[in-house]
């Protein structure tokens, strides 16, 4: 079936008037980030930040609007507050906080709820390319494989990699026309953007409409019951990642790094990051650690070695594990088949699995200490 028109769908928008300014939504300029996959259309509804809430009858009113069109089988629209930066404030001046108050229009200031979801964890690194989507995907396999209901969120909307890495393709379905049921394989379900775009469409939207993206990708899909879900973010410490950690009530947060120095700055912006918002940092994790030689078993520290180990020392939190830079790991990242669903056994799978249940004992003392009972161990 060929995509829905996008004139079509301006042309159904343009019934919908917005009940401030007399005009219709397209004429008032208020639908940015038009996108069409088929047939699942999604887009943005731009309004003045103090309105956000009162909007919302507007909001359902764009998306009805367009799900009524012949053939349109999914309609995802958010609401976004976007204003020209006020004029700063004299220096001396008190200034106004900056928390989840601060976030998208409409959604309020406390943490997004995500009913039947027992934890939430982030894999999160401050600097792009050391491999945390690799790492979050065999994270997630891995704590399926120890007896957990896992989910996967891929938090990257402007360059999300779960499909290409859990080898999924197509688009989810949605019973209702308000909800979308996730993805599987590979004994997850997961949710990512890249679902609902093509895949060299370019995103090009703003911070508080990426921001509403995710809460939705949150909010409306169909997880089920999970144990955990697991979340891919965003590589960096902007607002976006920022108000994520304020958003979304994590359990906890892996770091992930590679050994040598310039990683491992970022990597202490990243931990510095879920601190002042008081999300618990699980520990460091050192991926691509060292290289062995599958012809003559040679080691080699291509990257350095034990960087990411002693700066967990230094900043009081738990080194997770050190994982090794291998082609088994790259090809089976690259066929769809991640290394612990393919190949269990081996050494590789064997570091993702080590990770998985210190992962999984960080959650289970959080969830022990939030229910407020003693913790015994036996020994």
């Amino acid at each position: 079936m060929p995509d829905i028109a996008e004139a079509d769908i301006r042309a159904a928008l343009r019934a919908v008037v917005d009940p401030d300014s007399g005009q219709d939504v397209i004429s008032a300029g208020m639908i940015s980030g038009l996108v069409v996959k088929g047939t699942n259309v999604g887009f943005a509804v731009e309004v003045a930040p103090e309105k956000g809430p009162a909007m919302e009858p507007l909001r359902i009113a764009c998306e009805a609007a367009v799900r009524n069109l012949p053939g349109v089988t999914s309609v995802t629209a958010v609401l976004t507050a976007h204003r020209e930066a006020p004029q700063q404030p004299h220096r001396h001046a008190p200034q106004p906080p900056r928390g989840p108050a601060a976030g998208p229009a409409g959604r309020g200031g406390g943490k997004l709820e995500v009913p039947g979801v027992k934890s939430i964890i982030a894999v999160a690194s401050a600097k792009g390319g050391v491999g945390k989507s690799t790492t979050a995907v065999n994270l997630a396999v891995a704590l399926s494989r120890l007896g957990r209901k896992v989910g996967l969120l891929d938090a990257d909307i402007y360059g999300p990699s779960v499909p290409k890495l859990m080898g999924l393709s197509g688009k989810p379905t949605s019973p209702d026309g308000k909800s979308l049921d996730p993805m599987a394989a590979h004994g997850i379900v997961c949710m990512s953007i890249g679902f609902l775009i093509e895949g060299d469409t370019p995103m090009i939207w703003r911070g508080p409409m990426v921001m509403s993206a995710l809460e939705q990708l949150l909010r409306d899909v169909n997880w089920g019951e999970l144990d955990v879900l697991v979340v891919d973010m965003p590589p960096g410490t902007g607002d976006a990642q920022l108000t994520m950690a304020q958003r979304v009530p994590l359990a906890g947060a892996v770091v992930v790094s590679t050994p040598q120095d310039v990683a491992l700055i970022d990597a202490r912006k990243g931990l510095a990051m879920f601190r002042k918002v008081d999300v618990p940092v699980f520990g460091i994790v050192e991926n691509m650690s060292y290289f062995l030689c599958p012809h003559c078993g040679e080691r080699s520290e291509i990257f350095g070695h034990g960087g990411a180990r002693a700066t967990a020392a230094e900043l009081g939190t738990d080194f997770l594990g050190e994982v090794p830079l291998h082609m088994a790991i790259r090809e089976t990242s690259d066929a769809g088949t991640p290394i612990v669903a393919k190949d269990p056994d081996s050494p590789h799978s064997r570091a993702y699995l080590d990770l998985a249940v210190r992962v999984a004992a960080k959650i289970d003392e959080r969830q022990a200490a939030s229910r407020g009972g003693p913790r015994i161990v036996i020994q």
